[in-house]
């Protein structure tokens, strides 16, 4: 029989509540995921197999997947359509055979919060590459338009349409360097 049913119900929650993913064929499987629910706020839903998690993956958004070692070794095949579906999910591996839920909860939260600060890395990262390339192109708007206010008998209209477009870049530039 497949066992697969949230550890607590909660029918208040918002459906943009993030949940964790407890894969484990324990006995303790209900007590640890209550007791996770409890320590780390988010709902927990226990499933007893990993063709079923990979099928609930599918279906789900999860913060994180706590994966039972001794599941993991037993149902290897499956794993590899289990981690294809993990998507931003935080694979965690432990064993209930030795671990508590208070040990399940400390190394839950440090896997979420590392993954947090290299998400927000990445962030930094691809906000610093896109800055940069804003500012070369307004760099280039920039230049040509001064390049082009310089061409002789240029219309009066054309100047001053030119001049704004220099005026414009060169606050977006102003605006760029600030942000550093």
């Amino acid at each position: 029989m497949q066992f697969c049913a949230p550890a607590r119900a909660r029918w208040w929650a918002p459906s943009e509540d993030m949940m964790i993913l407890l894969v484990t064929s324990s006995n303790r499987r209900l007590e640890c995921g209550a007791a996770l629910e409890q320590s780390i706020g988010e709902s927990v839903e226990v499933c007893e197999t990993v063709r079923k998690a990979a099928s609930m993956l599918r279906n789900n958004e999860y913060s994180s997947v706590i994966l039972d070692d001794p599941m993991v070794e037993a149902e290897g095949e499956a794993l590899e359509s289990l981690l294809n579906n993990i998507g931003l999910a935080v694979p965690v591996y432990v064993n209930l055979a030795v671990s508590n839920a208070e040990r399940i909860a400390r190394e839950l939260r440090l896997a979420l919060r590392r993954n947090r600060e290299s998400r927000m890395i990445a962030v930094r990262a691809a906000e610093s590459q896109l800055r940069s390339e804003i500012r070369d192109a307004v760099t280039g708007i920039l230049l040509s338009a001064q390049l082009a206010m310089r061409t002789p008998e240029l219309p009066a209209e054309a100047l001053e349409k030119l001049n704004s477009v220099c005026q414009l870049a060169s606050n977006i530039r102003s605006r760029l360097e600030s942000v550093n």
